[in-house]
């Protein structure tokens, strides 16, 4: 009789009284399992190196080779094959060394039909299970989801929205295999074009509203200023760039240590550097800042890259204004992973610090260096690998360390924000402007600036937007959507340069809606 084809895997048991387990291997096999059964450690390893299993149980107690022997030679010719151990012995001196040889599961003897199914079904179908019940559950809320976008008109529901998006954005990286991912992309897509128009008619009103979410300008007062007078030290950690759902991947590397609290703020217009950060290190909107420090805006203006050395000043003079002038305070910028390093050689010195402000640069380069590199495009294909990319960089970095360290400080609170997030821009659009227009990609500002495409907000009068301006013919361009804007002249050149590049400045739930994150220490 020709034995049926199996579609759930083939299992090697290695057993010394195999014979005595015919009804569980009939068990197994009337579930469409195919199952090899030898009687040793020696006939274990020469199956696996002569042919091609899924799966491994191994009898700890065997005649000849044991089964931690037996363990050890097969992870040898193929680490990767998953084997789970069943023994007579509870000691724990055995489960820690099965475990260290890393085994994908322990039982203990006697063991029933039922349970070696579940533990075979749970080892060779868990993540297939998974992918398909994060499937059912996303097309189970992706036509409310699609509605609820379709009739967000307030920033609380969008906030709500974008949460519950990078959530499966989350759920779906540990699924690469599942179809749906496009599904979800063109969700985000469309949820984007939505917010973009809201963003357009309301981000006014929303700026001068006074009650609802966080902007820019209102992150210490909301998150660092209250732990500071109420005499806790605290880290003020602004990582340039970060999205909330590149956050969302990072926090499981820090939950050992640190209890998690969670929240968002808004990143103003436009969201890039020189505006939200100089904004949450101030405490003011950016036309404040040439009415307050006339003296040193002359020199902020003459360059983009000026704009925010003064981070350091604003903060001092926001806690002056805060009553709280005789805060101890140290600023630092973290642009390479040498000053890092330098950073945490020196951490000790600042234990008695009751503010240490720190700015790391290196989730920004990395989205900037993305347009340059070939390399960077291969680590950065997608969305999904950003936040790997940056998952991996946190994992083995200095300032994982570093927050490792200071979660050993008493009374210190960690507050890890960012001053924008980035989009993965598509979509050309035209722009005109003279030699002395600025040279972001999702925005622009400078005399007379025209665009005629509709890639995004154009703003006549930048004090409606509490935005500085240099004179009266002074006007800004925001992109929306997935837009970027390109000049005319060799436009052919900057679209290839910058298309699937990721940027900001613009409109777009992933560079507006900011994580905030309060961490408090599980060592203390």
């Amino acid at each position: 009789m020709t034995k049926k084809t199996t579609q759930r895997g083939r299992i090697l048991w290695a057993d010394d009284e195999i014979d005595l387990l015919k009804p569980h291997i009939l068990f197994l096999e009337e579930r469409d399992y195919d199952v090899t059964p030898v009687h040793s450690g020696e006939d274990a390893l020469h199956a696996v190196k002569n042919g091609d299993f899924s799966l491994v149980l191994l009898d700890e107690m065997m005649d000849g080779m044991d089964g931690l022997r037996a363990l050890q030679e097969i992870k040898a010719v193929n680490p990767a094959l998953p084997i789970i151990m069943i023994t007579k012995n509870e000691e724990e001196w055995l489960m820690n060394e099965a475990i260290a040889a890393d085994i994908a599961g322990y039982l203990t003897k006697p063991v029933n039909p039922s349970q070696i199914f579940m533990a075979c079904k749970s080892t060779l179908e868990r993540a297939r299970i998974r992918s398909d019940k994060a499937a059912s559950r996303y097309l189970e809320v992706f036509q409310d989801l699609s509605q609820r976008v379709d009739m967000a008109n307030d920033l609380e529901t969008w906030i709500a929205i974008y949460h519950e998006l990078t959530d499966w954005d989350i759920e779906f990286d540990n699924h690469r295999d599942l179809s749906l991912g496009q599904l979800l992309s063109e969700q985000h897509l469309t949820a984007n074009q939505r917010f973009g128009q809201l963003v357009v008619t309301q981000y006014r009103d929303w700026l001068d509203g006074g009650a609802g979410p966080v902007f820019s300008h209102q992150v210490l007062d909301n998150f660092v200023a209250p732990h500071l007078k109420a005499g806790q030290r605290v880290v003020f950690l602004v990582v340039d760039c970060l999205r909330l759902d590149q956050w969302k991947a990072m926090r499981k590397l820090l939950q050992e240590s640190f209890a998690i609290e969670d929240e968002v703020h808004v990143s103003i217009l436009p969201t890039a550097t020189p505006y939200s950060r100089n904004a949450i290190f101030s405490g003011l909107l950016p036309d404040e800042l040439p009415r307050r420090y006339p003296d040193i805006w002359g020199d902020m203006w003459k360059s983009e890259t000026s704009l925010n050395q003064f981070e350091s000043k604003f903060l001092e003079d926001y806690l002056k204004r805060s009553d709280l002038g005789a805060t101890q305070m140290k600023y630092f910028k973290i642009i390479t992973a040498d000053q890092g390093q330098r950073l945490l050689a020196r951490l000790p010195e600042y234990g008695s610090v009751q503010l240490l402000a720190l700015v790391v640069n290196f989730v920004d380069l990395l989205a900037h260096h993305r347009a340059e590199s070939d390399v960077i495009k291969e680590l950065l294909p997608d969305e999904s690998g950003y936040r790997a990319t940056i998952c991996s960089w946190l994992e083995k970095s200095w300032m994982r360390e570093l927050l490792e360290d200071i979660s050993r400080w008493e009374n210190t609170l960690v507050v890890i924000t960012s001053d924008h997030g980035s989009i993965q821009v598509d979509k050309p659009a035209r722009i005109l402007g003279d030699r002395q227009t600025s040279s972001g990609v999702r925005y622009k500002y400078g005399r007379n600036l025209k665009s005629p495409e509709k890639g995004g907000l154009t703003i006549k009068r930048p004090a409606d937007y509490h935005l500085p301006a240099e004179d009266v013919t002074t006007n800004y361009i925001i992109a929306r959507d997935r837009n970027f804007f390109v000049f005319p002249t060799e436009y052919h050149r900057y679209v290839k340069r910058f298309e699937g590049s990721f940027q900001h400045g613009g409109i777009s739930l992933e560079e507006m809606i900011v994580p905030v994150a309060t961490l408090r220490s599980r060592n203390v």
